[in-house]
């Protein structure tokens, strides 16, 4: 197939590098379930659910270790955050793409770009001085579930308005004029044509956003509150798994430490599900009706 030797050449350098990267990954899996096995022997999976509270210690018949309480509030601010962003970010591509005029839609992009370059603690310092103060005027102590969910729903409002934006521009030009030789309206052609059709794109951009809320760290850090309960209320501070690996580990020891590599184990098998399902979607493709 690959006639040239330039071909041959650049095809071996391809599968080397994703060899590379599959090790790679292969190395990291490998690494988080070696050093988590102490804490699944001597802490046993029941108790990461079951325990009264969170206070590890490097002795496991001496701490409690109850993560229920950091997956709950990952899923939640994740979930927030995704509802939130989602349709935000799928209704300002549309903006861009077919309501915009074309000097508006220029800048407009490059401004969604900039906000997708942003370092994630500047979000972070942006909602503890900004956000926080405004959340605790309505009910402390501002650092809250609710305060989590805006700023990831700002972080990855970019990533979902990009991807959706090259999904909605990959759509057939012949599909478009067929819309308007039918008389459809702007909003029909979009409703009945632009979004079936990049469906499967829209979906890789929600769930490629997904993993970037579910591994954020320091922005929800410095606005959640960090503490380690189930939250009965928007308003109420939370911990997720990735704060609760960056404030612990510098001083983890033991059975304490082997625990935050469950953590880190937990977060790697719920990215590799995402993962699949980006890639199911990504492969999807909507079914058309024969007459």
């Amino acid at each position: 197939m690959f006639r040239s030797p330039s071909d041959r050449t650049l095809v071996r350098l391809l599968r080397l590098c994703a060899g590379l990267s599959a090790m790679i990954v292969l190395v990291i899996v490998a690494f988080l379930v070696r050093e988590s096995l102490p804490a699944w022997r001597s802490v046993g999976l029941a108790r990461f659910v079951t325990d009264a509270s969170w206070h590890p210690a490097p002795d496991a018949s001496e701490g409690t270790f109850n993560l229920l309480p950091m997956i709950v509030g990952t899923l939640l601010t994740t979930a927030g955050a995704v509802l939130v962003a989602g349709p935000l970010g799928i209704a300002s591509a549309l903006f861009c793409r077919y309501y915009a005029p074309p000097m508006l839609a220029r800048p407009y992009r490059m401004m969604i770009e900039l906000l997708a370059g942003i370092p994630s603690v500047v979000y972070g310092f942006w909602g503890l001085v900004v956000l926080v103060p405004i959340i605790a005027g309505i009910a402390q102590p501002g650092a809250s579930l609710l305060a989590g969910i805006l700023i990831l729903s700002l972080m990855i409002l970019p990533t979902i308005a990009l991807v959706a934006d090259a999904a909605i521009g990959s759509v057939p030009q012949e599909s478009l004029q067929a819309a308007a030789a039918l008389g459809l309206s702007r909003w029909g052609t979009m409703a009945g044509v632009v979004l079936p059709a990049a469906r499967s794109g829209l979906l890789t951009a929600v769930i490629l956003a997904t993993m970037r809320a579910l591994g954020e760290t320091m922005a929800v850090l410095m606005v959640c509150g960090n503490v380690v309960q189930l939250p009965g209320s928007l308003f109420a501070p939370v911990r997720t798994l990735t704060a609760n690996i960056a404030l612990e580990m510098a001083y983890a020891m033991g059975d304490h430490r082997s625990a935050l590599f469950v953590s880190g184990l937990l977060l790697m098998g719920l990215v590799t599900l995402l993962v699949a399902a980006a890639e199911i979607a990504s492969r999807t493709r909507p079914s058309h009706r024969q007459a």
